[in-house]
């Protein structure tokens, strides 16, 4: 009788072992590795002014600026993948890129990091395509405009290759930049400062304002295979 439900016991862990492998599997089959689990902020951490809050499986914002950033590691030679929405037919935020250390405030990532901008229009800011979805802030000119206004789905793909970076928006390239490619001139005492960032740091979504926000429902890293 003990053989018996031991056996039993035996055979319904391994069941349930092969069970959960293969739901990982099957999560993970694409390479994706989700950063936000569209129920909590779990890994995240706020910095600054503001805050992150999650509701019907998306993250939206209160107040600004401020910066949610992934605790848990830095990243490089990977592709990272946002799937976000305008609040309004624009708004204005950012995800951040190749942030050197652990931000314990707003500015340091902004300028320090890289912010690859989220503004369909930066003219109402009296700013230019330098400052347009899928660019470099003020660094890099768009090679395209695919970004979609609210309340329509964008996709986005940062990758991170060395000390290079590619920028994807719905498909078309609108960013790819080496470190130590030129770069204009800083126009505004709000923008970053110039120089070479480091091929690993942190990410981050920032929060810009009470009318300015923008809905994320998927961050998401891939490495890069080569």
């Amino acid at each position: 009788m003990i053989k018996k439900h031991f056996q039993r016991g035996l055979f319904g862990c391994l069941f349930f072992a092969i069970l959960f492998s293969v739901n990982a599997q099957a999560q993970n089959k694409d390479g994706w590795r989700q950063l936000f689990n569209g129920k909590d902020l779990n890994g995240w951490k706020q910095v600054g002014k503001g805050s992150r809050y999650v509701k019907d499986g998306l993250t939206g914002s209160h107040g600004g600026m401020g910066l949610l950033y992934w605790t848990k590691e830095k990243f490089s030679n990977c592709t990272i993948r946002v799937v976000y929405k305008m609040q309004k037919f624009n708004s204005n935020a950012g995800v951040f890129i190749r942030i050197p250390l652990e931000p314990r405030e707003e500015w340091m990532p902004v300028f320090y990091g890289y912010e690859v901008q989220i503004d369909n229009h930066p003219e109402t800011s009296k700013e230019d395509d330098y400052h347009i979805t899928g660019t470099l802030y003020s660094l890099t000119k768009p090679l395209a405009k695919p970004g979609k206004p609210g309340p329509q789905w964008n996709t986005m793909e940062i990758t991170l290759d060395g000390p290079r970076t590619i920028v994807v928006v719905n498909g078309q390239k609108v960013t790819d930049y080496k470190e130590g490619d030129p770069t204009p001139a800083r126009k505004f005492d709000f923008e970053p400062f110039r120089g070479i960032r480091p091929n690993e740091g942190y990410i981050g979504l920032q929060n810009h304002g009470d009318d300015d926000v923008v809905f994320f429902k998927e961050v998401a890293v891939k490495p890069l295979h080569k």
